[in-house]
């Protein structure tokens, strides 16, 4: 891997009139199809690949071992090492949380590990969940993580992609968001806690493959999600609500046929924003820094299919409007951050990823 330079300007003109320029620069190249970062104090980063590698980011070169210590992981489809997120006490615990594939191909699952970051390895490794039961397709992990007000967690599990019908039912954890305290223990207030025939650590259920979950700086927790050919999602989430899928959808099925003829439902939540074609939503972040001042509390959505980042506009709690950034590049984009100085980093979804930085120009 080698640090590189290159830059892409753009003028944008906002809905309000005022321009703003920004620039677009490659920071690091030669990752190994990288889906998650994370900032660390101080400065590094830590950055997933999802061909099994965890890498540290020391002053913009990236260290040439990866961080040992890591569990064996199943890198097929679209499994492998995934979602990364610090404990909110990490300064004093050097806590951190990955999400990743495990098993084999007839027998896999989302698994999420505890382990205490120690100079370039992880130390204290415990596994706090296991997706239930395992399955034997490679695609839609959901995978992402993040932490909620109260420090319980939330993790997004994909249906497997074969076994959609069961993202409807709570004796599995397919299509499900779930919630569980840093130790894998469930909190005494999920929804579905003590009821028969189901799991307890459910949260939310109906989902599709979930890979963007952002629990925003007033707590209000968004989700987005992938649907099949059209109809990609992004919902309000809430304690105990079902989302839909398979029941209703705005997406068709890859054949062109029906998943479901129905777009809405009693008892089944509705999309605040949803996408037809299809832009493969991926990674998601609020922006609260000051480098770019017009989009401070705006949701910043990457995308795959579409090579671009949405920004939503934000009006209170409504998306106001939507515009497409970032598209100078042309490459898939896995993952949006903001980061802790101002700027806005992206990782492009390739065997050759890169760490793309967004900055004004000067």
């Amino acid at each position: 891997m080698k640090v590189m330079t290159r830059v892409w300007p753009l003028l944008l003109m906002f809905n309000t009139g005022f321009a703003a320029e920004y620039r677009i620069e490659t920071v690091v190249d030669g990752l190994s199809w990288p889906w998650a970062m994370a900032f660390l104090p101080g400065g590094d980063l830590l950055v997933t690949e999802r061909s099994g590698n965890l890498r540290r980011v020391v002053n913009g070169e990236p260290e040439p071992e990866p961080v040992a210590n890591l569990p064996e992981i199943y890198v097929a489809g679209q499994g492998g090492l995934m979602d990364i997120v610090l404990d909110p006490d990490f300064e004093t615990s050097h806590r951190l949380y990955l999400s990743y594939s495990a098993g084999t191909r007839g027998d896999n699952a989302l698994k999420v590990l505890s382990a205490r970051l120690v100079a370039n390895g992880l130390q204290d490794i415990e596994i706090i969940f296991t997706a239930s039961p395992g399955k034997d397709t490679p695609n839609h992990f959901g995978a992402r993580m993040a932490f909620m007000p109260d420090d319980t967690l939330l993790v997004t599990v994909g249906e497997g992609f074969n076994f959609r019908e069961k993202a409807q039912t709570l004796d599995n954890h397919f299509g499900k968001v779930v919630r569980i305290h840093t130790d894998g223990s469930v909190p005494e207030d999920n929804p579905f806690l003590g009821r028969e025939n189901a799991l307890p650590e459910i949260w939310t259920y109906g989902h599709r493959n979930p890979q963007g979950l952002l629990v925003s700086a007033n707590g209000t927790v968004w989700l987005h999600e992938h649907g099949p050919r059209g109809g990609d999602e992004l919902n309000l989430i809430s304690s105990g609500k079902n989302y839909g899928w398979p029941a209703i959808t705005y997406g068709m099925d890859y054949s062109g046929a029906y998943v479901s003829p129905y777009t809405e439902a009693e008892g089944m939540e509705q999309p605040v924003v949803y996408w037809v074609p299809s832009i493969a939503p991926s990674g998601f972040c609020e922006y609260q820094g000051d480098i770019f001042p017009k989009w401070r509390g705006d949701l910043f959505v990457s995308a795959l299919v579409e090579k671009s980042v949405r920004r939503l506009v934000m009006d209170g709690g409504n998306v106001e409007s939507q515009e497409t950034l970032f598209a100078e590049p042309g490459e898939r984009i896995r993952e949006v951050k903001s980061g802790p100085d101002g700027y806005i980093y992206l990782l492009t979804d390739s065997p050759e990823g890169k760490i793309l930085r967004v900055s004004p120009t000067e």
